[in-house]
C-alpha cells in the first residue's frame, strides 16, 4: 500500500467516523521468517532438513532463514534481540525469560523430554545431590538444567550459595567435567548422553517430572502482526512432529548427519529420553511450568513480589489452531 493510498485511507475512515484500527492497516507480509533448530528440538532439525518451511512459503516470496540455538537461553536471547521470530525454549526458561520482560509466547509443544539431570565423572564420589555441597557445578544459567539444579538444591535445603556454579554453555559444561575441571555438570541432551556413552559419566540425580516441556516460542509483536502466518509455522511444524513420530529412522538419521553423533548417543537421547506424542499447549505446560516458578520463588531466583501464576498464564497463548 503506498503512503498516498494509506492517507487517503484514513481520511475516508474519518470522514464516515471510523477510527484506525490495526486491521484498517494490516501488517505487510514479512519477506523472511527467522526459526531456531536446536539439537535439543529433534523435531526442528527434521522440519530443516525436510525443507517443509520453505515449500509452504515459497509461493508468497517468503524465505526462512535458520539459526541454531545452543540452549534456551540463546533462543531467548536471539527472540529478545528480534533476531528469530520463532525460539525453542524450555518452559521454564521461557517463564523466566518472561519475568524479566522477554516479550514472548509459549505457543506450541514440540517435545516432553528428559533432557536433564546432574551429571559427575565415573570415579566421583558424588552419589547425591547433598554431595554437591561445596562443589564446583558447571551450569548455563536460564536454561532448563539450571532451574533443574536450584530445584534439587532446594529440595535438599540448599542454594546456589551452598555450591560454587561455573557458568558455561553446555557443551562446554560437558567438557569441563570430563576434563576434571568441575565436579559436577547440569547436563544437557544430547551432551549429557554422549558423556554417558563415551566417557562413563554418571546421572547421579533425575527427576523426569522436574523437566519442563519443550516450548516452540514467538514474538509477541510478530504473532500480533502475522496471526496467519503463525498459524501457518505451527500447522508446518505440526506436520514435520507427526512425520517424526512414523518415522523415527529418519529422525535418527539426520540428528546424526547433523552433529555427527555415534548412534549408541544419539538412541539414548532419542529412543529413552525423547516423547513426541504432544503438540497442543495447555494446562499441563501451565501447571509444570507454574511448579518450576513458585520453585524458584522459594529459592529466592523470582522475586517475591512477582505473581507467577500470572505471569505463566500471560506466556502460554493456546489459541493458535494445529491444523495438518
Amino acid at each position: 500500500m503506498t503512503l498516498l493510498s494509506r492517507r487517503s485511507l484514513l481520511a475516508s475512515a474519518l470522514l464516515i467516523g471510523l477510527a484506525p484500527s490495526t486491521a484498517l492497516f494490516a501488517a505487510d507480509k514479512p519477506t523472511e521468517i527467522r526459526i531456531d533448530w536446536a539439537t535439543y528440538n529433534p523435531v526442528s532439525m527434521v522440519l530443516k532438513d525436510k525443507g517443509l518451511l520453505e515449500k509452504e512459503f515459497a509461493k508468497d516470496g517468503i524465505a526462512i532463514r535458520w539459526v541454531q540455538s545452543a540452549g534456551s537461553n540463546k533462543a531467548l536471547e536471539f527472540l529478545n534481540a528480534s533476531s528469530i521470530d520463532f525460539g525453542s525454549t524450555a518452559g521454564s526458561a521461557a517463564l523466566v525469560a518472561k519475568i524479566n520482560g522477554n516479550p514472548i509466547k509459549s505457543i506450541y509443544v514440540y517435545s516432553r523430554p528428559e533432557w536433564t539431570a546432574l551429571v559427575t565423572r565415573k570415579d566421583s564420589a558424588i552419589s547425591k545431590v547433598s554431595d554437591l555441597k561445596g562443589k564446583r557445578v558447571a551450569v548455563t544459567r536460564g536454561t532448563d538444567p539450571h532451574i533443574f539444579l536450584v530445584r534439587a538444591l532446594l529440595a535438599e535445603k540448599l542454594s546456589d550459595k551452598d555450591i560454587t556454579p561455573v557458568l558455561l554453555q553446555h557443551a562446554d559444561g560437558k567438557a569441563a567435567l570430563i576434563r576434571g575441571d568441575v565436579d559436577a555438570w547440569a547436563g544437557l541432551d544430547p551432551m549429557m548422553a554422549a558423556a554417558e556413552v563415551e566417557d562413563g559419566a554418571k546421572l547421579f540425580f533425575r527427576n523426569k517430572d522436574a523437566n519442563t516441556w519443550g516450548i516452540l516460542n514467538v514474538r509477541e509483536e510478530f504473532l500480533k502482526d502475522q496471526p496467519a502466518i503463525v498459524a501457518r509455522v505451527l500447522k508446518v511444524y505440526e506436520e514435520a512432529r507427526k512425520y517424526s513420530l512414523a518415522n523415527p529412522d529418519v529422525v535418527k538419521s539426520t540428528f546424526i548427519a547433523v552433529t555427527k553423533l555415534p548412534e549408541a548417543v544419539v538412541d539414548k537421547q532419542l529412543k529413552e529420553r525423547t516423547e513426541l506424542t504432544h503438540s497442543k499447549i495447555g494446562a499441563p505446560q501451565k501447571d509444570s511450568i507454574l511448579q518450576a516458578g513458585l520453585a524458584l520463588q522459594q529459592a529466592g531466583v523470582i522475586a517475591a513480589n512477582v505473581d507467577v501464576k500470572a505471569t505463566v498464564d500471560a506466556l502460554i497463548d493456546d489459541r493458535v489452531p494445529l491444523t495438518n
